[in-house]
């Protein structure tokens, strides 16, 4: 659905680790910590520059790499979530989990934010119960397998109709768990090839209509990933020009929420779609 005058959310991305594919999105100190300054000046910027949600993780989930483990991953995520409400009070912030541990903490420790769940609940059978439970909104991406196996698994019969099953099945256990607001991510670049991904994104207006009898935000995360870098032989830092031509046609296709490393590209991306 591309309503005239839409909301339209960027979603700024701070990782707390080490190892995620964009290094500039990276702020964790050499000592494995969280990197407080860095953290305060990444945000502080893209608030600055327009973004409209904090999203902050604590564990990569690129292609290949290793989980931490839900007391690491708190360990890392605790300080830069105090920090992040301490300096920006009125921030919406976001956090990239798949754990419910880390949930219940984080609510205890800085009351409402959005989950960003990439495994919409699979990784942690206590997850969709827990978010339902506090009333929180929810992002579900779709995804196969692990980090480690994801890339072996991209056997669809046509990506768009079988992710969008996925998405209307689980519809049903969001109801059943009590999650009353929730987002879809159709998962760019997890257990997708670079064909499949750009399939989906011609395609997304699919996921714009109703989902299980409801209409769902949808949110893009394309930003620098493979589906770029790897289709022209370049690296993610080279690929901030072909990120913004993706965002515009995502904007074209339905998209109401962009999961971006670079803010204040895109939201010039924004204002030349709206002028569009």
């Amino acid at each position: 659905m591309k309503e005239k005058g839409r909301h339209i959310d960027i979603m700024g991305i701070v990782n707390v680790t080490g190892d995620s594919y964009f290094p500039s999105s990276r702020c964790l100190s050499g000592k494995g910590d969280a990197d407080i300054e860095k953290i305060i000046e990444r945000t502080g910027q893209m608030i600055d520059e327009g973004a409209t949600i904090i999203d902050i993780g604590a564990c990569s989930t690129r292609p290949g790499s290793d989980p931490v483990g839900e007391e690491e991953e708190w360990r890392r995520l605790s300080p830069a979530l105090d920090a992040i409400r301490s300096a920006f009070p009125d921030a919406a912030i976001s956090i990239d989990t798949y754990w419910a541990s880390v949930v219940e903490r984080a609510w205890d420790r800085i009351g409402e934010f959005i989950v960003n769940d990439i495994s919409s609940g699979e990784d942690d059978p206590g997850m969709l119960d827990t978010a339902g439970r506090l009333g929180l909104r929810y992002i579900a991406m779709h995804k196969r397998g692990t980090p480690k196996t994801m890339q072996s698994l991209c056997g669809y019969d046509d990506v768009t109709e079988d992710v969008l099953r996925y998405f209307n099945e689980f519809a049903g256990k969001a109801e059943k768990a009590g999650i009353r607001d929730w987002i879809i991510d159709p998962g760019f670049g997890f257990a997708k090839t670079i064909e499949q991904n750009y399939q989906m994104l011609r395609e997304l207006e699919k996921f714009s209509g109703p989902v299980g009898g409801a209409r769902h935000k949808v949110l893009v995360g394309v930003s620098r990933k493979s589906m770029v870098f790897r289709l022209f032989g370049i690296t993610p830092e080279e690929s901030l020009p072909q990120t913004q031509v993706l965002h515009l046609a995502a904007l074209q296709n339905g998209a109401d929420i962009l999961r971006v490393h670079d803010v204040a590209e895109a939201a010039r991306t924004v204002e030349l779609y709206r002028r569009l």
